[in-house]
């Protein structure tokens, strides 16, 4: 007869040790915790049922006992060996070793669990952390974040200097008197009077400091060129590791080994970070106050990975952001007045808004309450979208993303005309554009397809009537998609609509985590011809773009299949996962002036700009069938992993009683 206990262990511990597995490595949902701790509570029942006699009132407790061992020996299968004891997590009288350690595994799984979710809140509520960092920088100021708790500090003196001069010589740029809980002691003070493409450091008197460069002036050579980095989604520690400091986030010291091996033409200028800076309710919400949020921010703050490596430290990059979900609560559309946001806004608004780019200069709203904002860097116009903040419920006729004041302030952005060196109106966006994914869709812009075709009108009309290009930059999404929106005045063939080709259109990059899980199955295709797939890269714990834009020689197709070679400010994108460049694509916008060479060739096949082009591609696309096959390749390699390091515990242990023994 089956023995319900045995049963119930069985189920439990695997159950168990998938789900761990699952938590730890792939996906840190705050669904699992509880699951896995429930259980262990059901295995640890079933034990002690299995080792429990089957007549505890027998008034003859020997031959009870006896009776008791012998059925619970008869109740074990006479083949269970070692293997199978610690596969299943079944006990076993006649292996008193490999029992204990199977109990153990499940003990250590539930244990990580314990650790991963909670070590981090508790034993680093960072409340002391001093740091400083550079935000926005323009040709001529900076914004420097400042987080100084201790009152003896204070006041505190902030100096700068350009980065060639003898560290002896600083000029004062301002004195912080005082830092309270009321913006949990940060201030951003603003360096002005600085030279533009300049290099320069900067040192507080509690003895914080650091470096940075300064934008080019626009109408100078140096504003031809700009390079810099976006991505999205951080938590630290993950994929898990116990022997990992629990606020570390290896995906900031991927990047920064990346940006120190570049050379000084593609060093980036600033990180556009797209949102989840934190992620308040993964893998535990452990609360929803001002307070609670605030030492979010603090933890990731506080990441020692922000120092590394000691010469060229990642806390030196400026880094801007936007708003998105996991800073607030996932999925949010419940506008900016209904708890809790008011609370995730306080936080972001010290340690995020204080030290973005200005707000645009037609607002269409009070300042005090735009969150959303605009800045000119050298060839590029960007505007960065709050699609949080003013949302309405989506997947409704009149649903809104931006609200009305920032799509109004957007569609101004769009219709402006900009200065002769800007060839490029950058718009960043928390969630993507493309209605391409099919999971969660209705978060992203594909729940708000009304407002987004207005906002694309404005798009390809911007195109064709000012002479820009306009590049979609967006996040959220823990996988790359490059995605483009050909304009319908274009009228291109079925072939240039095909799934994964270069081509006409606008064009969307979106890329993340920074340091999150990735889906490991297929979640993006296409469906129709107003999304044309490009390139869709799931895998990476770590992925992030390099942006850079530069003047150089680009040749242009012609019908009769000569080409031409004109000047143009060229955008390329390049897609690292860890530190490897695996994608690398490029647009090309023909200078001013360079309209005779083209017109003179009446064959020209593109009147506006010319496709995109693929430059490098690492990795190949891959059907449902080969991702299934890859994530079953995955689980057996990792699981082969843990079998082999269970394997030699159990000989290493075995080896130590024979020992004990023959002492003994």
């Amino acid at each position: 007869m089956v023995s319900v206990p045995r049963v119930a262990a069985a189920t439990s511990s695997a159950a168990l040790r998938a789900t761990a597995f699952f938590f730890l490595r792939w996906i840190p949902g705050h669904h699992f915790p509880p699951l896995i701790f429930t259980l262990f509570a059901v295995y640890v029942a079933s034990l002690v049922s299995l080792g429990r006699p089957a007549h505890q009132n027998t008034p003859d407790r020997r031959k009870d006992n006896k009776g008791a061992h012998s059925a619970s020996r008869a109740s074990e299968p006479p083949t269970q060996g070692v293997l199978q004891t610690l596969l299943t997590g079944l006990p076993s009288t006649r292996l008193p070793l490999p029992t204990r350690l199977t109990v153990l595994i499940n003990i250590a799984l539930t244990l990580l669990t314990l650790d991963f979710v909670v070590r981090g809140f508790v034993v680093y509520p960072s409340k002391d952390v001093t740091f400083s960092r550079i935000g926005y920088v323009s040709p001529t100021t900076a914004n420097l974040l400042v987080r100084e708790p201790d009152a003896a500090q204070l006041p505190l003196i902030v100096f700068y200097q350009p980065a060639e001069e003898e560290p002896s010589r600083w000029t004062e740029e301002g004195v912080i008197y005082s830092l309270d809980d009321t913006t949990d002691f940060t201030t951003t003070l603003t360096i002005r009077g600085l030279e533009p493409a300049s290099a320069y450091r900067y040192s507080l008197s509690n003895n914080l400091t650091g470096s940075f460069v300064t934008a080019p002036m626009p109408g100078s050579k140096s504003a031809n060129h700009l390079s810099f980095l976006t991505s999205s989604c951080i938590k630290a520690n993950f994929p898990y590791n116990p022997l990992s400091h629990p606020l570390r986030i290896p995906g900031i010291e991927k990047m920064t080994e990346t940006v120190n091996s570049l050379s000084s033409v593609l060093r980036p200028a600033f990180m556009l970070f797209l949102g989840d800076f934190i992620y308040v309710d993964v893998p535990q919400r452990f609360g929803s106050s001002i307070s609670h949020y605030r030492s979010e921010y603090r933890r990731v703050y506080s990441s020692p990975s922000w120092s590394e490596p000691q010469g060229s430290p990642a806390i030196d990059l400026p880094w801007i952001h936007t708003l998105d979900d996991h800073e607030i609560e996932n999925d949010w559309s419940k506008g900016n007045a209904t708890a809790p946001y008011p609370a995730a806004f306080d936080p972001y608004i010290h340690y995020h808004v204080s030290a973005n780019p200005p707000i645009p200069p037609t607002p269409f709203a009070k300042p005090e309450n735009t969150t959303y904002f605009s800045f000119i860097n050298g060839p590029a116009s960007f505007f960065m979208l709050d699609t949080r903040t003013y949302r309405s419920e989506p997947a409704q006729p009149n649903s809104s993303i931006l609200g009305s004041a920032q799509l109004q302030s957007l569609l101004a952005f769009l219709a402006r005309p900009e200065p002769s060196e800007v060839r490029w109106k950058i718009v960043a966006s928390s969630v993507p554009f493309t209605k391409n994914w099919h999971v969660g869709t209705t978060d992203t812009w594909g729940g708000f397809l009304n407002e987004r075709r207005v906002v694309f009108e404005a798009m390809w009309r911007a195109e064709r009537e000012l002479g820009v290009r306009v590049v979609l930059l967006s996040g959220d999404r823990h996988e790359f998609g490059a995605t483009r929106f050909p304009d319908p005045d274009l009228n291109l063939t079925p072939e240039e609509l095909l799934p994964n080709t270069a081509g006409e259109g606008l064009h969307e990059f979106c890329v993340g985590p920074l340091n999150m899980f990735y889906l490991p199955i297929p979640t993006y295709r296409q469906d129709d011809d107003e999304d044309v797939a490009i390139k869709y890269i799931p895998e990476g714990n770590t992925k992030y773009g390099l942006i850079n834009i530069n003047i150089r020689d680009e040749t242009i197709d012609t019908k009769t299949g000569a080409t031409i070679t004109v000047p143009s400010s060229v955008f390329t994108y390049s897609l690292y996962v860890d530190t490897d460049l695996v994608w690398q694509y490029s647009l090309g916008v023909p200078l001013p002036g360079y309209e005779a060479v083209v017109a003179s060739s009446s064959a020209w096949k593109h009147p506006r700009f010319p496709p995109g082009k693929l430059l490098l591609d690492e990795r190949e696309a891959k059907s449902w069938a080969a991702s299934i096959q890859s994530m079953v390749s995955r689980i057996e390699e990792t699981a082969g992993e843990l079998f082999s390091y269970a394997t030699e515990q159990v000989f290493e242990l075995l080896d130590k009683v024979r020992r004990v023994e023959r002492v003994d």
